[in-house]
């Protein structure tokens, strides 16, 4: 069982930045993928980055590219550097955990690609 910590989230301008992390339990494997995704009120859970573990590689929605960056260090945490933030951008924001990245690049949007969630944080964004 993995457990997922988040934080980072606030209340900011529009224009700001903000940085979320999520750090895991334990060492994460080569295969993992770690993914956010957000939840704006009244609306479903849309996909906004998933890096793959191993490479680094990450894949972006295109309402973030360009403003959002995911890393992650080398052990256990992943981060979401969210800059030029817009009102359009509040809304809860989980991480989540995949032991097996998918190599289809599209796939790693899918929500049933990720075993683990955490409990998600608040980002908003005041105009």
């Amino acid at each position: 069982q993995v457990q997922l910590v988040e934080s980072g989230g606030g209340s900011v301008q529009a224009g700001d930045s903000l940085r979320l992390s999520c750090a895991a339990s334990g060492r994460l494997a080569s295969t993992t993928v770690m993914g956010w995704f957000r939840q704006a009120p009244g609306k479903e859970r849309e996909f906004v980055v998933a890096i793959r573990w191993s490479s680094n590689f990450a894949s972006y929605a295109d309402s973030v590219k360009g403003r959002f960056i995911a890393s992650r260090d080398g052990k256990n945490t992943a981060y979401l550097q969210m800059n030029s933030l817009t009102p359009e951008d509040t809304a809860v924001y989980y991480c989540a955990l995949g032991l097996n990245t998918p190599a289809d690049v599209n796939r790693l949007r899918t929500e049933s690609e990720y075993d683990f969630w955490g409990q998600g944080t608040q980002v908003t964004v005041s105009s």
